[in-house]
């Protein structure tokens, strides 16, 4: 392949960016990606930044930021007018936060699940019936059943 990535097609862009084909045309509709200009012959032909711009949506994918996030993220970029609040530094620090609550919930479930193998529960229907479960659906599987068509209790 050739240093020189102006003009590249398709194939050339996917593969320089780990990418599949369908991922690139994805993106471009999604409007992630800038849509290529066309040769005589109707192949796309992408700028040397395209590749970039790939690597970046999928290393900023790999940061837990969605294809939303990410398509927000790289029209700010591209509009940005001295703007210090609407940049990466204040989305990465939000990202920071919901990543920081999810590992909190991962902890929690971590250790309910190590106190259920510790008290030996080892059927989940029978755990979460009885009051020695120290599952957190325990005390939801005692809860009244309503049925959608009345609202009356089972």
């Amino acid at each position: 392949m050739s240093t020189d990535l102006s003009g590249m097609r398709s194939a050339q862009v996917a593969r320089a960016a780990g990418v599949n084909q369908q991922t690139l045309r994805y993106y471009e509709r999604r409007g992630l990606s800038t849509e290529p200009v066309r040769s005589p012959g109707g192949h796309r032909l992408y700028p040397p930044e395209a590749v970039t711009v790939l690597r970046v949506i999928k290393a900023a994918q790999r940061l837990g930021f969605s294809l939303d996030e990410v398509a927000d993220l790289l029209q700010t970029g591209r509009h940005r007018h001295g703007d210090t609040d609407a940049g990466l530094q204040t989305r990465a620090a939000a990202k920071i936060a919901e990543i920081d609550a999810r590992i909190t919930d991962l902890q929690v479930m971590r250790a309910s699940l190590i106190t259920a193998m510790e008290a030996g529960c080892d059927d989940l229907m029978v755990c979460a019936t009885t009051d020695s479960c120290p599952l957190p659906f325990a005390d939801l599987a005692r809860l009244p059943v309503y049925t959608a068509d009345n609202g009356d209790v089972d």
